[in-house]
């Protein structure tokens, strides 16, 4: 059993979504919400594709999500939302952010139904799944205090909201005013993961390019958390957070940290150009040091080109993801799509992308999932093999 075991991959999916539908999000609202839940939600319209007909089970249903992760080689995921919670104007990975008024405590209560309904979906599956709980900015101290919460009751990590130039009512990231959130979250091992979406772009319109334009610049206002939090000096204060950054694409890490460390180099000199470095602007190491020790890349579907960079951005801090169960996702194909990205890499690197990294981060238990790897996890022979044609 034991070279059985060694001759398989443990793959683990570092972005994968879930979340309950309408019916049993009510079942774990607050009871003095759940009158207003039932009025709002007879206006309610489901906006995504893989939310509606037969799809959409595959966000709740154990047996479904289980036996697909098994027929595709996945053998453990980590947990973000998909459905739409109570209150929310769409799923929370791209619902902006709410005001602070009677929508901040109506969305605040769907959000505590989420958290509530995912930790009794990890507790249904402990070993095999990791699950992110959710936080609003616009109060720090409810912020703290869900983080605990989270951390009481069983969930993985912390998933970071953006904060849209369309929201002056939130302090940006970079503001000091966020400390004691960095603080509980270093100090219960909580990594904090920031995933791309709409929660951090600013409002469009309706126009009939407006898709287009979110899709051009989503990646930008999802990878600018990265600055936000390097460059005003949160692992300076807080040296053992970890920062993900989830399903933004690769190619642009590389660069991103050259042009900050060159940016770094300059400020060090005292000039940024015409522009002064005032006192206490200059970080104590470089961004490609802070990606070293502090940050991982969520490396969602990747293609051959975004592994070929993956050495460059650290193999180390990389890990894997499905996507699951999102139409652009790797389901069904996903021993197709890793032969397609790694085959021919070196089985101790693939290792590392696949699961020790995301063990590492999210806490799984890679010596109980290996009997699950030994009987659905996709061989080594077989991600060495290149897809024909």
């Amino acid at each position: 059993m034991l070279n059985h075991m060694a001759d398989r991959y443990t793959i683990i999916s570092a972005d994968c979504h879930a979340g309950a539908n309408h019916v049993t999000y009510r079942e774990y609202l607050a009871d003095e919400w759940k009158d207003e839940f039932d009025a709002w939600r007879g206006g309610y319209k489901n906006p995504f594709r893989d939310l509606q007909d037969d799809g959409r089970s595959r966000n709740w249903d154990d047996d479904r999500r289980i036996s697909e992760m098994d027929a595709d080689g996945v053998i453990a995921e980590v947990v973000f939302p998909n459905t739409v919670p109570p209150f929310f104007p769409t799923g929370q990975v791209v619902a902006p952010a709410p005001k602070n008024d009677d929508d901040f405590p109506k969305r605040l209560a769907g959000l505590h139904a989420h958290n509530r309904w995912l930790a009794d979906f990890v507790a249904a599956f402990p070993k095999r799944r990791a699950g992110l709980g959710q936080i609003f900015l616009n109060d720090v101290d409810q912020a703290v205090t869900d983080v605990r919460w989270m951390k009481d009751h069983g969930l993985a990590g912390v998933l970071l909201p953006g904060v849209s130039p369309d929201t002056p009512w939130i302090e940006p990231l970079y503001s000091p005013i966020y400390d004691p959130l960095w603080a509980v979250c270093q100090e219960l091992e909580m990594p904090v993961t920031h995933h791309s979406g709409g929660s951090g772009i600013p409002n469009y319109g309706r126009y009939p390019f407006t898709n287009a334009l979110f899709v051009m610049e989503t990646g930008f206002f999802a990878n600018r958390a990265l600055w936000h939090l390097m460059l005003s000096g949160v692992f300076d204060r807080f040296p053992d957070m970890k920062l993900v950054l989830t399903e933004q694409g690769s190619q642009w890490v590389p660069n991103v940290l050259d042009r900050m460390d060159a940016l770094w180099e300059r400020m060090s000199g005292g000039r940024i150009g015409e522009l002064d470095v005032p006192d206490g602007a200059v970080t104590k190491k470089k961004a490609s040091e802070y990606w070293a020790t502090n940050c991982y890349l969520g490396a969602s579907f990747p293609g051959p080109e975004d592994a070929a960079l993956f050495e460059s951005i650290g193999l180390d801090t990389v890990m894997w993801g499905s996507d699951y169960p999102h139409n652009e996702g790797t389901y069904p194909k996903t021993r197709e799509s890793l032969r397609a990205a790694f085959s021919g890499w070196d089985e101790k690197n693939l290792r590392r992308i696949f699961s020790e990294n995301i063990a590492k981060v999210y806490g799984f238990d890679l010596e109980a999932l290996a009997p699950i790897a030994a009987e659905v996890g996709p061989t080594v022979e077989e991600i060495a093999t290149p897809v024909a044609g």
